[in-house]
C-alpha cells in the first residue's frame, strides 16, 4: 500500500498523447516523513504515522514526540488492516511522489467545502412547489414533514440543515502526470475540498 499526504492546489487541464483534453486536479503531494510506527503489541493496531507541512512553533508535547524530525503542521495515521500490507518503513523515512506511477489508480480523501445552513432544494435536490396556480411564498419550502400516525417527524426525514464540510472519499482517480521535481500529482477529475485543504492519497 502506497500513501501520501498532499495539499490541493486547484483544477487544470492537460492533453494526452491523442490530443484529448483531460480535466485534472493538481495536488502538492509530500514529501512526508514517518514519525511513528504503531504496533499491535504496544498500541493494539498496525499503522504508520506521518508528518506533512511546516509549522512555525510546536508545543512541548509535540516537540518531545517529533524530536528532531521536523516541525510538521499535520500528523496523520494510515491504518494497516492486513499483515500482508506491512511495510519496511522506519521512523525518519521520507515518502515522495516517486512512489507512484503514471496511470495508477488511487483513492483520495478530503473534507468537502462547507456551504452553511441550506434548504431542501439545494441540500437534497427537492423540486419545490409550482410557480403558478396560487403558489405565493412556498416555492422552495419542504412541504409536509409529518404523518397521520405516529404524530411526530420520522427519523431520517430530509430537511434543511448544515450542508458540506464532511469527510468524502473519491475512488478510482487516475494519475495523469507526476512532477517529481515540484512534488506535484495531476489526478483526473475532481478532488473533495477547497484550495489549500489537506488530502489523503492511497493507492488501490
Amino acid at each position: 500500500m502506497t500513501f501520501i499526504l498532499g495539499k490541493k492546489l486547484g483544477m487544470s487541464q492537460v492533453f494526452d498523447a491523442k490530443g484529448n483534453v483531460q480535466p485534472v486536479t493538481v495536488v502538492e503531494a509530500g514529501p512526508i516523513v514517518v514519525t511513528q510506527i504503531r504496533t499491535k503489541e504496544r498500541d493494539g493496531y498496525l499503522a504508520t504515522q506521518v508528518g506533512f507541512g511546516i509549522k512555525k512553533k510546536l508545543n512541548k508535547p509535540a516537540k518531545g514526540h517529533l524530536k528532531d524530525l521536523g516541525n510538521f503542521a499535520y500528523l496523520r495515521e494510515f491504518r494497516i488492516k492486513k499483515d500482508s500490507e506491512k511495510t519496511e518503513l522506519k521512523t525518519g523515512d521520507k515518502i515522495d511522489v516517486s512512489m507512484f506511477q503514471e496511470g495508477e489508480f488511487v483513492k483520495v480523501t478530503g473534507v468537502s467545502k462547507g456551504k452553511g445552513f441550506q434548504g431542501v432544494v439545494k441540500r437534497h435536490g427537492f423540486r419545490g412547489a409550482s410557480k403558478t396556480h396560487g403558489t405565493k411564498h412556498a416555492l422552495r419550502q419542504p412541504g409536509s414533514i409529518g404523518a397521520t400516525w405516529p404524530q411526530r417527524v420520522i427519523k431520517g426525514r430530509r430537511m434543511a440543515g448544515r450542508m458540506g464540510y464532511d469527510k468524502v472519499t473519491v475512488k478510482n482517480l487516475k494519475i495523469i502526470q507526476i512532477d517529481t521535481e515540484n512534488n506535484l500529482l495531476a489526478l483526473k477529475g475532481a478532488v473533495p475540498g477547497s484550495k489549500g485543504s489537506l488530502v489523503r492519497i492511497i493507492s488501490i
